[in-house]
């Protein structure tokens, strides 16, 4: 029978209940197990795909074309598991289908209640993931902090759950904080306590505590959380705060024996896991053989979680080179004062992510013909990609007005047009171009050279193209439709074939990139800026020399 992890958090929000469960999920994977993961959030949104990156981080899109939480990317990034739209449950879903249920009449005149139609479409939810493909172990994280009102019935529906299931195969894990307060930097357990009795009091016990805390708990502090937690010491761990990588934290977590607590606790005999890649990928971290700095032009750039899965798969192309990647963020508004040569200066690559609206689309402009002049390395990724079709127009093709009609209705040369298959929708929610599409490579290309195969999968969440109206004009001037979606001959890469690195992708990539598994075009990149970044350093040297010659 599937087992189950339950992961909650207390004390406060953003202690990272997703990193935490993805590194679980890692070493029992490792440890010749089959998992899955799941995402429970308690906002009444039915995805956060209509929801502003500054409210909620970036939207990661599965294969399946769900759009979810960003702790979904920290899932597949950790284990092999493919996730689809059932790894992820809102309050808006789950309230969705209970009234849409109700409407159709099938509570048969029941009076429709938190408990038990609620709870019960929870609980459904739950085992329509685990057994989509059946797993050994089935982790599920709870979105928000315990006491939040708005995830009292998730909490009493895994409370439920784990009756339903019986004790033996379910697990309750618990994620609270320690903080250091005052000048003495004494650890304090109080938060955890409090965190823990307002747990018990829902009616779930939880079987391990994972302590965040700066600092490693002594012996005696570990049996004082257990002593008023009602759990042994041995099940009180800590999980550290982790400055320099978070793929440290699986080995920190296997040092204290968190695979060994639950595999027990199940009764689960498995072997030792190989966790050496992990140990390759932490070292390449600490000492790299070689640094190197990719300047990301977005318009989020002041929120971190906005650009999540961009900045793992640009770490993740850099162990691939036995380097690490050092980002820049530009806020994209901050290049249309003239000052791009000298914000961009410092850059060996240059990297425009995804977005949506006009702000800052001049900068991204102004990037891109920066990288396109000076020959710096360049990836654009789905706006991104867009900006350097409209830079190309305006200043290869000489179309002045040159636009996508997302940004400029009017504009005389719609080099990026609205889909047809858009053209009728009005509702924003879950209705863009979303999930996995083939794209072809041609032959010869880069991003064939870079990908080593003829036909690629890659996500995507949009609802503007190329013009193909325009791609005669633009291939006479040198670029390069290198990848495309044959069914409705739609451009999904372009790349300009006289440029060191230039390469722009109407999909998503980072979304497929794994620490373990670097996506070829972040590989690429990183490898074109490091070559870029040799450059300069050779010129360097040599003007002086040369310098002293002439004199």
């Amino acid at each position: 029978m599937t087992k189950y992890i339950f992961v909650t958090g207390g004390v406060c929000s953003s202690l990272g209940k997703g990193v935490a469960a993805s590194s679980l999920g890692a070493l029992l994977e490792a440890r010749g197990l089959k998992i899955s993961l799941q995402k429970i959030d308690p906002y009444i949104n039915v995805d956060p795909g209509t929801m502003s990156p500054y409210q909620h981080g970036e939207v990661y899109v599965t294969d399946d074309g769900a759009e979810t939480d960003l702790d979904l990317g920290h899932y597949e990034r950790f284990t092999h598991t493919r996730l689809t739209r059932l790894n992820s449950i809102s309050t808006g879903q789950i309230y969705q289908a209970v009234i849409q249920r109700e409407r159709q009449g099938g509570y048969l005149g029941q009076t429709v209640q938190m408990i038990p139609h609620i709870t019960d479409e929870i609980k459904s939810r739950i085992l329509q993931a685990a057994e989509q493909d059946p797993v050994d172990i089935h982790i599920v994280e709870i979105g928000g902090t315990v006491g939040d009102i708005e995830g009292i019935p998730f909490l009493e529906a895994i409370r439920q759950f784990g009756l339903d299931v019986g004790k033996q195969n379910a697990l309750f894990l618990h994620l609270t904080l320690v903080p250091v307060v005052g000048s003495g930097q004494e650890p304090k357990t109080k938060p955890t306590q409090h965190s823990v009795k307002e747990l018990r009091e829902i009616g779930i016990s939880p079987d391990i505590l994972l302590c965040r805390a700066s600092q490693t708990l002594s012996q005696g502090m570990r049996e004082k959380i257990a002593l008023f937690c009602n759990v042994t010491a041995q099940a009180v761990i800590t999980a550290h705060d982790i400055k320099d990588s978070i793929y440290e934290i699986p080995l920190r977590l296997r040092q204290q024996g968190l695979d060994d607590l639950v595999l027990e606790r199940f009764g689960i005999e498995a072997p030792q896991g190989d966790l050496s890649d992990w140990k390759r990928i932490v070292e390449i971290h600490r000492a790299p053989e070689h640094e190197v700095t990719i300047g990301i032009i977005g318009k989020y750039t002041k929120l971190q979680d906005a650009y999540k899965s961009i900045d793992k798969a640009l770490d993740a192309g850099g162990f691939s080179h036995h380097a690490r990647v050092n980002l820049l963020m530009v806020e994209a508004d901050s290049l249309e004062t003239g000052n791009a040569d000298r914000l961009l200066a410092p850059c060996d690559g240059i990297l425009i992510p995804g977005g949506f609206g006009s702000r800052g689309l001049e900068g991204k402009i102004r990037a891109v013909r920066y990288a396109r002049d000076n020959g710096v390395p360049f990836l654009g990724i789905c706006l991104g990609m867009q900006c350097a079709v409209i830079e190309i127009a305006r200043h290869v093709l000489s179309l002045d007005d040159a636009s996508s009609t997302e940004l400029d209705e009017t504009t005389p040369h719609p080099v990026i047009h609205l889909m047809d298959e858009q053209v009728d929708i009005q509702d924003k929610g879950g209705t863009m171009r979303l999930g996995a599409y083939p794209c072809t490579l041609k032959p010869g290309s880069r991003a064939r050279a870079a990908y080593g195969e003829d036909l690629v999968w890659e996500r995507h969440r949009h609802r503007y193209e190329f013009n193909n109206a325009y791609r005669d004009r633009f291939e006479a001037q040198g670029l390069l439709v290198s990848g495309l979606y044959q069914e409705k001959d739609l451009v999904e890469i372009v790349e300009l074939a006289r440029h060191p690195w230039f390469v722009a992708v109407q999909f998503h990539p980072e979304f497929k990139s794994r620490p373990r598994e670097p996506h070829p075009l972040f590989s690429g990149l990183v490898g074109a800026a490091l070559q870029y970044c040799r450059s300069r350093q050779d010129g360097a040297e040599k003007r002086p020399a040369e310098s002293g010659k002439n004199d």
